[in-house]
Order: structure tokens, then sequence, then C-alpha cells
């Protein structure tokens, strides 16, 4: 198969993995050398949907031996298949990278032989274009989950960052959905990047010198509504990798079934994007307003977030008890849960409050979203919209109205756009 036609097969192979974010890694430039992770190095692009790309996105080949069943390249699927040579890939990072389509490398692979041989074979490219080409930029690779310690820490030494997707967040839908896959396994390479990472910091701290393993840390992947797992499920496994082995990332990825789709997933529905876009702010919520995910969950029904309200807004819809919150004495924790409030102004409004009793201009002065945090707060001048607080249509105020039409096909629905801090 020729070169170009391997290119179009396994780039539409890679769609379907969503954990390749750029950000956060840090990387020495050879003087002699090309490409940059960081600054202008990296340039960023958005697809339709909202996902922000740079990265040449490939597996290194779609064959699989495992048979997983939400999986498009299962070993069972009828699609066509392809595999680069490790140097191939080499040459189209580079041809790309020249030709500033890209700046960096996102690889996975179908399980090819066994986890070490399909590991070692991702290993040699990121070691060829760091080591013979003087490849400076972004690298991603996929940590294979039963892959042996030393191959994942010689891959820590060439990327930036390392991802073993985990894909379900209980065994039995891994049972279910992907017989050869165990948590046990995939957490237990988890830790094997996680050990590389504390041992690079330590002797970073010892000789003063920039971490050489997986700059970037990693992340994992859960795949959403392929299982009958609920929202809480999902957020609690994602809470539970976050403490155990310190992620950068948990991303969530929308199961849609395709031509390919194994039979018994077929006739299961559109999972709605919106979904997984809760998933994404209660996991912002998790990791950067102290909320816990039993938290962000508690009260729903089913123990799945509302898709007409944002994840902070429901909560505190259903907590109402708790507001409202006076802006001028209550702590910062407190000030987090507020809707409308981010991180940032709620340190604004901590360093204001020393010198002057924060009024309701102030917090149109910060852009705080008022449309959102006045049901909630009380101010040091008069705010009445916070005595319809207890009112019974209050969570109707916060029901999704801004639509934006399409740009693309007339018969895709209409995407809603949410923008703002939570």
């Amino acid at each position: 198969m020729e070169l170009k036609r391997k290119l179009a097969v396994l780039a539409d192979a890679a769609k379907y993995d969503a954990s390749c974010a750029s950000s956060g890694s840090h990387r020495k430039r050879d003087i002699n050398g090309i490409g940059n992770t960081e600054g202008m190095g990296i340039c960023h692009s958005y697809t339709p949907d909202g996902r922000c790309i740079s990265l040449l996105k490939l597996l290194l080949t779609n064959v699989c031996i495992w048979d997983c069943s939400y999986c498009v390249n299962r070993r069972s699927s009828n699609v066509q298949r392809a595999r680069f040579k490790p140097e191939e890939v080499v040459r189209l990072t580079m041809d790309f990278y020249k030709r500033n389509y890209i700046e960096g490398l996102f690889l996975s692979s179908g399980i090819i032989q066994n986890a070490d041989y399909t590991m070692e074979q991702l290993v040699l490219v990121a070691k060829t274009l760091r080591e013979c080409e003087r490849f400076g930029g972004y690298i991603h690779l996929k940590a294979v989950p039963g892959a042996s310690k030393e191959l994942l820490l010689e891959a820590g030494k060439y990327a930036d960052r390392l991802s073993a997707n985990i894909e379900m967040p209980v065994q039995k839908d891994l049972d279910d959905l992907a017989p050869e896959k165990t948590l046990r396994e995939i957490e237990d390479t988890m830790a094997d990047v996680k050990s590389g990472i504390d041992d690079a910091k330590d002797l970073s701290k010892r000789d003063g010198t920039t971490p050489a393993f997986a700059r970037a840390g990693q992340s994992t992947q859960l795949v959403v509504g392929a299982a009958e797992s609920s929202d809480t499920v999902i957020l609690s496994k994602a809470e539970a990798l976050y403490n155990r082995f310190k992620l950068r990332r948990v991303y969530y990825s929308a199961f849609s079934p395709a031509a390919d789709t194994d039979s018994k997933l077929r006739s299961k529905p559109i999972t709605p994007p919106m979904r997984e876009h809760r998933l994404y702010e209660a996991d912002w919520l998790i990791r950067n307003y102290g909320f816990a995910a039993h938290e962000v969950t508690d009260g729903l029904d089913g123990g799945n977030l509302d898709l007409e309200k944002d994840p902070k807004v429901a909560w505190a819809i259903r907590h109402r008890h708790l507001f409202p919150v006076d802006v001028n004495r209550a702590s910062k924790s407190l000030l987090l849960r507020i809707p409308g409030i981010g991180v940032r102004n709620v340190q604004r409004i901590l360093n204001i409050r020393r010198f002057h009793r924060i009024r309701l201009e102030d917090l149109a002065r910060l852009n705080v979203t008022l449309a959102r945090a006045k049901w909630f707060i009380v101010t040091a001048d008069h705010n009445p919209d916070v005595f319809r607080l207890d009112h019974a249509n209050l969570p109707d105020v916060f029901k999704r109205r801004a639509v934006q039409p399409s740009l693309f096909e007339p018969d895709v629905p209409p995407v809603t756009v949410v923008t703002g801090e939570l």
C-alpha cells in the first residue's frame, strides 16, 4: 500500500482517541535541532466540534489482536487495515513539520503480536525522531497496557506525554465490551509511568535540571455511553485516577455507533455531545473548584448530569439552603461554589475586599457572569434578584437558550455554545 493511502487510513483511524492535548511540556531545544514544544512552537487549530488540534495524529497500525466492541479497529471489524513502518512515521512527521502543517506527533497503535512488541515499535519512532532527526517538538505516545516497565521508562525519555486509555470505569463494563482488558493491568501501567515521573522529579530536585521523563505527565480516556455506567460512576473513577496517579487530564469520548460498530452496540442511541461537554465541566469542578465527584452528581436522577444546566449551576440550585453567599465575608472555598465566578475572580475578590466592600458594579468590572451569579450572592449594595432564590421557577432561568446555527451541513443539529467560567 502506498504511503499516501496508509496516511489516509491510519489518520482516520486515530480520530476516535480524544486524549491528545499538547499543553504542559517544556523541552530544551537542541541548537542544531528542529521543533519546539512551547511559545510560538505550538500553533493550535480547532475542529468544528471545538477540539484543539496541532499534532500529526496517527495510528502506527489499525491491526489489533484485541476485540473491544466499542472500537472500530477491533479484531472482528471489517475496516481496511494498514500499517506504517517506524521510519515512515518519522519521515511523515519531519515532512509535515517542515511544511508548518503540524507542531508535534500523537502516535497510538492497535496491538500487534503483543503489548511489548507494540510498545517497542512506538518507542523506536520517538527515539529516531529525538536522536537521529534531533526533533524537539511535542511527542505523545500511547502507553500500551501490559507493556514492561522497562519499555515504559524508555518511552518516557523521548515522549512529552504518555497515555494509557482505561476506556471503562468499572471492570464489569470491560468484561462485557473488552474482555482482553483488565482495569488492574491498565492501572499497573499508569503506576509505572507515575513511578518514572516521580523518580525524574526527585532527580531534578537534587541536580537542578528539568525532569527528563514525560514532562507533560500522563492522561487517559473514558468512553461515555457504550456501557450503562452513569456519570456518577464515570466521575468517581476519574477522581480516583487523578488522586492515585496524578493524571494531567482525563478525556471523555461520547460513543457513537458507526458502520463497523459491533452488532451488540449498533442499536445503542448516539450519546448526546452535550453529555460529554457536561462531563468536562464537572471534571473541571473536581480539579479546580474543590468539588468532590459525589457532590457534583448528588441527588441527580439516575446519576447523570443535567444536560440543560452546567454542573455548578445545577449543584447550586439543588443546595439553595447554602445560599445566598456574602461575597464580602465568605471563605475562598464557598466563593468557588458560586455560579458565574471563576477561580481567578475569586482571588481578585479576596484581594479587593481587603480595601473596600464589594458591590455589584465591582463584580461587573471583573467580568463576573452576573446572569448566573446574581441569584446566589449578597453584595454591599441592593441586589433584588437574590430574593428570587427560593422561587420554584428559578431552574428555568438557566435552561440553554443560546444556539449557534451550524456552519457545516444543513442537516446537522445545531451546537449549543457555552462560554465563560463555571
